[in-house]
């Protein structure tokens, strides 16, 4: 079997800004979707990002989980369900390690289950929450943590998490300058809805 390339938009490997507990965050390249005021709209074109084997993204997961407790992934975008089989591939290897799977997708989660495919009903039945639902930005939710905007729904697909006292916080940004780069990730306030869920990349001179 040929192992499935991951088309990588940035991945952040260790993170409390996308999801309960200490996650690793993996944003996809490419979305079918354009919805209006989307906050990554550099990840929209199925051209750029890297080209990532599985293995090698295993290997990084594997190192945030020795180092910094990491307990998940969160799987971001871009559009996650549009690399259903890279997708799938790392869910079920993340389960696996006994740790969680949390997505994001622009998608009804009962548009996703009516089409049938096996790449994307794999990673759903290897995914513990599900956020579904397109952002829109005249719908700022300032209730549920990690979550962009009203209309969105949380799935919780398995019965390892629920709502509990972590989802009822003020969402955050984190700023991280290693080796050069300044990153910035995360679900800030109504004062910087422009960086919402975006991670950005600036090397500094």
């Amino acid at each position: 079997m040929t192992e499935p390339i991951l088309s990588v938009a940035q991945i952040v490997p260790f993170t409390e800004a996308e999801g309960p507990g200490v996650r690793f965050a993996l944003w996809f390249q490419g979305c079918p979707l354009r919805c209006a005021g989307c906050c990554n709209p550099e990840m929209l074109p199925f051209s750029g990002g890297t080209p990532t084997p599985l293995r090698q993204v295993l290997d990084q997961l594997d190192e945030a989980v020795a180092q910094h407790g990491v307990e998940g992934i969160t799987l971001l975008g871009g559009e996650p369900t549009a690399h259903a089989a890279g997708a799938a591939a790392l869910a079920v290897a993340t389960q696996q390690r006994g740790l969680s799977v949390m997505v994001f997708t622009g998608f009804l989660l009962e548009e996703l289950r009516a089409r049938h495919e096996p790449d994307l009903d794999t990673l759903l039945d290897h995914t513990d929450i599900l956020v579904d639902g397109p952002y829109d930005r005249t719908q700022p939710d300032t209730r549920r943590r990690w979550i962009g905007s009203t209309n969105q729904r949380v799935h919780f697909l398995t019965s390892r998490y629920h709502f509990d006292e972590r989802w009822d916080k003020p969402n955050t940004l984190e700023i991280r300058l290693s080796n050069g780069e300044l990153t910035v990730n995360g679900f800030p306030g109504k004062s910087a809805v422009g960086l919402w869920k975006r991670p950005r990349v600036r090397r500094e001179e």
